[in-house]
């Protein structure tokens, strides 16, 4: 038993192949903002505090059209396992669809009204004024970011992770010529300081895209340019689409709400505290690279295996992820802390910020381990099936319990900043013991294609057996 649960080696050829080419990207483009974040050190704490201000507009935007995706992704990672091309296609134009509408959105809120945006996260004029510079400017990236994960999501469903990879290298190399040609006016270029910045995000951005389809063109069978297909909808197919997907839909939306919460509160701390809250994100994302490796690997296995009616499959493949993902984060962030003194040095971070994010790191290395946890069991409940279960117990432990104890530490109570970032985590230990309860349950396994319905009685008959004979033993 515990072999089979610790995996088999194709189990882990097929992580491999389909995870790590994803990690590899999200290295990238943590390694990528790192570099921008420390070429931004150099025009001052507060161009640091300002860009990851607002970059966390760009999250709620995230937050807003990632239901979206994650729902087009459960219907594209099902279908694949079912070879149902046509329904890839159908499911594709529905999900780009709504997801450009939310980039379309955001852009122009985002050039439009900056100071209104940045009055919002922050109450320091100094941060605004900065950060206004650079929202204006990298809104007008937002509809190609959108773009660019549609794309991307679909690739990696139906298990082409290469050309994602490839045109992400791209953009992310063109990403840091520009900025460090324009932060620091290189080569008869205006220095623009964090103008400079945005401008290397819009740039990027568009090579992404450009070379996304380009990489399409080469494979004939390419489902992001069978158009015609892709707009074909009906509406039995609409009504299953979104009794799916608005479950995730909503919970990606109220999860950016709540941390749109969250973020005021840290706005509203010393400046200290935001500066290193922005450095701790970026650093962050070295963790998160290796668990949306591991996420999507997981999201296409399990979707995969369910779809095609190996409900036996995905079931023991979504253990073995839920055991695999926390070890993975536990083992990063254990060996980030002998060097994180070093590693936030360089952000150009003052004492007193310096310190909060040696703490913060020590911090996360236990809660950041049971949050990837908990964000891979709801991963695998949505790849098979089940948007519903994850979406109730994610957003009522937010609000009743995360947002408003944070919200009274920080505004309220007025806690030391530390304190304040402790209280950003405190419910990931409950939702951890029910999360796992649930996942052994198998109630999470609801096919959407016929392969799968065919044997779902069996496979219920078989959960229900296996839990007649542990009682009995």
């Amino acid at each position: 038993m515990r072999a089979s649960l610790l995996g088999d080696r194709d189990f882990y050829r097929s992580i491999l192949a389909i995870g790590l080419p994803v990690a590899l990207q999200n290295l990238l483009a943590t390694t990528a903002s790192m570099i921008d974040t420390m070429m931004l050190g150099t025009q001052g704490e507060l161009a640091v505090a300002a860009v990851g201000i607002s970059s966390q507009f760009a999250s709620l935007m995230f937050s807003a059209y990632f239901g979206f995706c994650n729902g087009g992704m459960l219907f594209f990672a099902q279908y694949w396992g079912a070879r149902d091309e046509k329904g890839i296609c159908r499911a594709y134009g529905v999900t780009l669809s709504f997801m450009m509408l939310v980039g379309l959105l955001f852009g122009f809120v985002s050039v439009a009204f900056p100071h209104w945006v940045l009055s919002v996260y922050t109450d320091k004029p100094a941060i605004q004024q900065i950060g206004v510079q650079y929202l204006r400017i990298t809104g007008w990236s937002f509809p190609l970011q959108v773009l660019a994960m549609a794309i991307s999501s679909l690739m990696r469903s139906t298990e082409n992770v290469k050309s994602p990879l490839y045109a992400s290298i791209a953009s992310l190399l063109t990403n840091m010529v520009v900025n460090y040609l324009l932060i620091f006016g290189r080569l008869g270029l205006p220095a623009m300081g964090v103008r400079g910045a945005a401008v290397g995000t819009v740039v990027s951005s568009v090579v992404n895209v450009t070379l996304l389809y380009l990489l399409a063109m080469r494979d004939k069978e390419a489902f992001i340019l069978r158009f015609r297909e892709q707009f074909r909808w009906t509406r039995a197919f609409m009504r299953q689409y979104f009794q799916k997907s608005l479950p995730m839909i909503g919970n990606e939306l109220l999860y950016g709400v709540g941390q749109m919460l969250i973020n005021i509160v840290v706005g509203r701390q010393a400046e200290a505290g935001i500066s290193a809250m922005a450095v701790f994100r970026v650093i962050e994302g070295l963790i998160f690279a290796f668990f949306v490796g591991l996420s999507s690997a997981s999201g296409v296995l399990v979707g995969k295996k369910i779809g095609a009616g190996d409900h036996e499959g995905g079931f023991l493949d979504a253990k073995r992820f839920a055991l695999i993902c926390p070890m993975v984060t536990l083992l990063i962030c254990l060996c980030l802390l002998p060097v994180r003194g070093p590693l936030l040095r360089v952000f150009g971070l003052g004492d007193t910020a310096l310190q909060y994010g040696k703490w913060m790191l020590l911090v996360y290395t236990v809660a950041g381990t049971v949050r990837t946890c908990n964000y891979m069991m709801n991963n695998c409940f949505r790849a098979g099936g089940e948007p519903v279960f994850g979406t109730v117990l994610e957003i009522s432990c937010l609000f009743l319990i995360t947002v408003p104890l944070t919200w009274c530490a920080g505004i309220v109570w007025r806690l030391p900043f530390l304190a304040v970032f402790g209280f950003m985590y405190i419910d990931e230990f409950l939702r951890l013991a029910v999360e796992l309860g649930y996942l052994r349950s198998g109630r999470w396994v609801k096919p959407v294609t016929s392969e799968g319905l065919a044997t779902l009685a069996t496979f219920k008959e078989s959960l229900t057996n296996k839990r007649a004979r542990r009682g009995r033993a």
